[in-house]
């Protein structure tokens, strides 16, 4: 038991280092352009989660469309059918741990929905909001 509650603190710590260093970097990006930068909005991050678009493929869609409200569930890929993974890292933890993974699906999402790109304050404004649902 006492092996099991190591590991799952490690892949915690893992995950939330990861992250940190990545929202720290996107804080630096986005106060080059904004000095007034004051932090991520979890609000903000709703607002982009949940907003419908056309999408990159003519349908409209938001993130929500494939990862749901609940991100202690699987979602759905409306494209594929294909499962997603819970996003809430408590729930997976591999779902925060690599940042290559992280800025690979952030910047294909981005490009699903929005058919561009997030800005660095999206992408940060993103990741607090799946974080503050956790």
């Amino acid at each position: 038991m006492k092996l099991i509650s190591l590991l799952l603190l490690t892949l915690s710590l893992s995950y939330a280092s990861v992250v940190t260093s990545y929202l720290e970097s996107l804080s630096i990006e986005v106060k080059k352009e904004e000095p007034n930068f004051k932090g991520f909005d979890k609000k903000r991050g709703e607002k982009i989660f949940t907003s419908k678009h056309i999408g990159n493929k003519g349908k409209e869609i938001s993130c929500v469309s494939c990862h749901t409200n609940n991100f202690t569930q699987n979602g759905e890929n409306i494209f594929t059918g294909k499962e997603i993974a819970p996003l809430s890292p408590k729930t997976n933890p591999k779902r925060l741990a690599k940042l290559k993974t992280i800025k690979k699906w952030l910047r294909r999402n981005f490009k699903d929905v929005y058919k561009r790109e997030g800005t660095a304050l999206e992408k940060g404004d993103v990741i607090t909001y799946i974080l503050s649902k956790d």
